[in-house]
């Protein structure tokens, strides 16, 4: 009888433990959220677009860090892409940063730090597996996502919420990307960005080829022999860095290729469908596999 009595005094308790612990169902299948903030820098939220798959998960993450000479440029750019790799089972997010003037380096990759702490930190209302998180960017976001790549903690851009979250990615595709701020860039318009934007001191800091080790992501790079932005040489500068430490990494040399990785004529090779279907290619193969 006493043990009855105890049970009916605890069921309020026990119904309470079980409302506050059961799983909340994901209702979040095939929507787009635009204007999500993710991190508050300086005062003002950082905000992403998230791009939902249509069922399943948890899924593979792939964040989108927009160019635009860390200047300009937005996370709209990537409706496409949310579109085609939601359609492929991924969660996509596409970031803004803060952007020179307002801000200077590092800001932005502090920024795009904090975004994947704030994923991680919230994995389960993303439905997203915080072990399988990919970067894609181009030229000044390919800067970022090669740097996201290979820097850890002790690079010293860990800033922000979410601290006890990893920033680490998985896998990293760098396209047309400044890789060693250091060399010669022939582009005066980008040579005066560097320097109003980093700075003399932090052009070694701001490299991602300072950074390369051994337990950096597998690497996809691509660039173009005929980029009059970004020299071809920062794609091979950053394999050489790579491969040196004895991290996986591909560089793909697009023949007749501008900054866009394309040509007016037509002549560019691999073409942009093969170059689409490498970067597929690679982002299943690191993302998408289901890990032991």
């Amino acid at each position: 009888m006493k043990k009855k009595l105890l049970l009916l005094a605890l069921a309020p308790v026990l119904a309470l433990a079980f409302t506050v612990c059961a799983p909340v169902p994901f209702d979040r299948y095939g929507q787009t959220l635009l204007d999500v903030p993710y991190c508050t820098m300086d005062g003002e939220p950082q905000r992403m677009d998230v791009y939902f798959p249509a069922s399943g998960g948890p899924w593979p993450a792939l964040v989108y860090i927009h160019g635009g000479g860390w200047t300009e440029g937005d996370k709209s750019e990537a409706t496409d892409l949310g579109a085609e790799m939601s359609a492929r089972g991924y969660v996509v997010f596409s970031l803004n940063y803060r952007l020179y003037p307002a801000a200077r380096f590092p800001a932005m990759i502090e920024d795009v730090k904090c975004a994947i702490r704030s994923m991680r930190a919230h994995a389960s209302a993303y439905n997203l597996d915080p072990q399988r998180i990919g970067a894609m960017g181009a030229s000044a976001g390919g800067h970022l996502a090669a740097l996201l790549g290979t820097t850890d903690a002790n690079a010293g851009f860990e800033a922000g919420e979410y601290l006890r979250q990893s920033s680490r990615v998985q896998a990293v595709v760098a396209m047309s990307g400044l890789t060693d701020l250091g060399r010669d860039f022939p582009n005066r318009g980008i040579e005066t960005l560097i320097l109003v934007n980093f700075g003399r001191d932090q052009m070694v800091s701001g490299s991602p080829v300072t950074y390369a080790t051994p337990d950096d992501p597998p690497f996809l790079i691509l660039h173009g022999d005929n980029d009059g932005v970004v020299p071809v040489e920062q794609g091979a500068l950053m394999q050489e860095a790579l491969t040196t430490a004895g991290a996986p990494s591909q560089l793909v040399i697009v023949t007749n290729g501008d900054h866009g990785l394309s040509s007016f004529d037509g002549t560019s090779r691999p073409t942009p469908d093969e170059i689409w279907a490498l970067i597929v290619e690679f982002l299943d193969a690191n993302l998408m596999a289901v890990r032991p």
